[in-house]
């Protein structure tokens, strides 16, 4: 399957380059680009998809650098939206070539609707910068959408693993609420996810902006899938594993939020 792809596109005149992705090997598109210079242009059988990379940020200055780092590869655009760190995670974030934007301080959600309407990519990857994904994953996540089999990607820590979801009680409750969540939107839309929370995905720039996405905080990566499957667009979901935290704490309290969790899952689900 892999290799009758490359023959397709080397029919249309493109070169081989040395970088890995989709367990095959991307192809150098020829597009304005100096021969033999990786341009990060995906070659699909529709065209060229250019892939914007989104880090939503919050007092990331240790872990940034290395994350815009493992997404260049993969990367036309790599987008940082800041939620006015006081640390020096801008400064970061500009000296390693990425394009920052400010938030309005409402939350993750915000900011991600923010860079949603911002970024000039086809695909869009969201991506944490606490180290806690694998930028290696990338080309896995958006192999769906540019083989043309899905419109939005969820990578998934229950069938990839985590090394974060254990050990204590705030991650049981974690757990235990985002299951029953994933098993409410199964139930309503008759798929089969085993996660909706996670904040590592890929989705099609012109889809993102159909979705009407209204949530401030991270009930949006909840929404964005209800709302995919609503709208009558393809969703799948790929093993990628959840990493320790380099650096850091997570920004949500789970006692402070689940309330709004709960009544954003009826509200999408249901209205």
């Amino acid at each position: 399957m892999h290799g009758s792809s490359i023959l397709a596109l080397t029919d249309i005149g493109t070169t081989e380059i040395e970088i890995d992705v989709f367990l095959y090997r991307a192809v150098f598109c020829g597009q304005r680009c100096a021969p033999r210079i990786q341009c990060n242009h995906i070659v699909c059988m529709q065209g060229v998809m250019k892939v914007s990379v989104v880090i939503p940020t919050l007092n990331e200055e240790h872990t940034l650098a290395a994350i815009i780092e493992g997404c260049r590869p993969y990367a036309y655009e790599i987008v940082v939206v800041d939620g006015h760190s006081t640390d020096a995670t801008r400064a970061v974030a500009e000296a390693a070539g990425a394009r920052v934007l400010l938030d309005n301080r409402k939350g993750k959600g915000a900011a991600l609707r923010l860079a949603i309407e911002q970024v000039t990519g086809d695909i869009i990857v969201f991506i944490d910068a606490d180290g806690s994904h694998d930028p290696t994953d990338i080309p896995r996540l958006i192999e769906p959408i540019v083989r043309g089999e899905a419109d939005h990607v969820s990578a998934s820590r229950l069938i990839g693993g985590s090394s974060e979801l254990h050990g204590g009680f705030d991650e049981c409750f974690r757990l235990m609420g985002s299951s029953f969540i994933t098993a409410c939107i199964n139930w309503r839309f008759k798929v089969r996810l085993s996660e909706s929370q996670n904040g590592f995905r890929a989705i099609r720039t012109d889809v993102a902006r159909q979705l009407g996405l209204t949530e401030n905080i991270t009930t949006i990566e909840q929404e964005m899938i209800i709302k995919t499957l609503k709208k009558g667009f393809r969703m799948a979901e790929v093993p990628s594993h959840e990493h320790k935290r380099k650096m850091g704490y997570s920004k949500i309290s789970v006692r402070k939020v689940w309330f709004r969790y709960v009544y954003s899952l009826i509200k999408h689900l249901f209205f």
